[in-house]
């Protein structure tokens, strides 16, 4: 059954990886398996989950980075056992996505802490990440939508309309614990951001 922190567990985790070759997100773990011989064994970039939508997305999450959690599970995954994650999950659940019809990517594809702790990426990390995402959206025939998560996602959105000027760009918070428990307010304002996606993809 599908619900937060799922990828926890040992068993859970060992059928999602014999899923990454599934007809819908071969094309997308190629991809992966490609970037990661371009930048090398160091570089720690996970899997695009395939309880996703895959080449069948019509809405790309763009964040900002893998954490601890998604390095360890080897996924950019909405069920990675850590608290944004589970925000994630829960309000794209309430916002009445459905993730079959979702993608999480990375601006920056590649673990950029050390040990367990990440650092924040800065402008150099953003301009070698997000050069990847072109090649990506190739893969993603039905896209409509790119949501920037977060402000460092953000800051790439330049970027991201110049290599897709047909899509719909939509800015929203992040949906981390530092934001969603700052103020009572503050989980409303990302999931009203999060329905308009919503709205935007049912009018078109």
């Amino acid at each position: 059954m599908d619900r937060p922190k799922l990828l926890g567990d040992v068993t859970a985790l060992e059928l999602r990886l014999s899923q990454v070759n599934d007809q819908h997100i071969a094309p997308i773990t190629a991809f992966v398996e490609r970037l990661r011989e371009r930048m090398g064994p160091g570089a720690a970039i996970p899997f695009i989950d395939p309880w996703d939508g895959g080449i069948h997305a019509e809405v790309l999450f763009l964040l900002e980075a893998p954490g601890p959690k998604a390095r360890n599970s080897g996924f950019v995954s909405m069920n990675n056992p850590d608290e944004t994650a589970k925000n994630f999950f829960e309000i794209c659940r309430e916002a009445g996505l459905d993730r079959k019809k979702t993608i999480a990517w990375n601006t920056v594809p590649w673990y950029i802490g050390a040990g367990s702790k990440i650092r924040p990426a800065n402008a150099a990390d953003i301009a070698a990440g997000i050069q990847s995402l072109g090649e990506l959206l190739q893969l993603l025939p039905k896209l409509k939508a790119i949501v920037l998560v977060g402000g460092k996602a953000q800051k790439a959105e330049s970027h991201v309309r110049n290599v897709a000027p047909h899509l719909q760009v939509f800015a929203s918070p992040h949906p981390s614990p530092l934001f969603v428990n700052r103020k009572p307010e503050n989980r409303g304002i990302l999931l009203r951001s999060w329905q308009d996606v919503r709205a935007f993809l049912l009018a078109s």
